[in-house]
């Protein structure tokens, strides 16, 4: 049985995914003090280092771009809205994994703000895994229907 996604969803799904791209240097910065980090790597990793902070960063912002903008192609169980929604289903899920399998043996500074955005964060990245994960069971299931 096929239960749509509420478009308002997914919408809220692509702001919050533009909202953890635009808020990713702070949280570098401020919180994980990450750019003294990478000052000590050698200058080609360092570079490499910033590259794929500007790739995750780039990701999030494109993922919440589509979301809000294509929130209808999301649903119509074509094989390029199989394939996306099952991209981007992926990369949360693969955070979400990542996330409650290595961070917490890490410490982040115990200031009030960090603690609740870390909660807060780690809620967004739950909601991306959960919509964009629905929508690829819709779209899987619209595409084996079809054929």
């Amino acid at each position: 049985m096929k239960i749509d996604v509420p478009d308002w969803l997914i919408i809220l799904g692509g702001i919050g995914q533009i909202f953890t791209a635009l808020i990713y240097p702070y949280i570098r910065h401020n919180v994980f003090d990450w750019y003294n980090d990478v000052k000590q790597l050698k200058p080609l990793n360092q570079e490499i280092a910033k590259t794929y902070g500007r790739y995750i960063q780039g990701l999030n912002f494109s993922f919440g771009l589509i979301a809000i903008l294509l929130t209808a192609d999301l649903q119509n169980g074509s094989r390029l809205a199989l394939a996306m929604t099952g991209l981007i289903a992926a990369y949360w899920i693969g955070k979400v994994a990542t996330q409650i399998a290595y961070y917490p043996m890490y410490q982040i500074p115990q200031k009030t703000l960090f603690k609740i955005g870390s909660y807060f964060m780690n809620v967004l990245f739950v909601l991306f895994a959960s919509v964009f994960g629905w929508l690829f069971i819709n779209n899987l299931t619209q595409h084996i229907t079809l054929q």
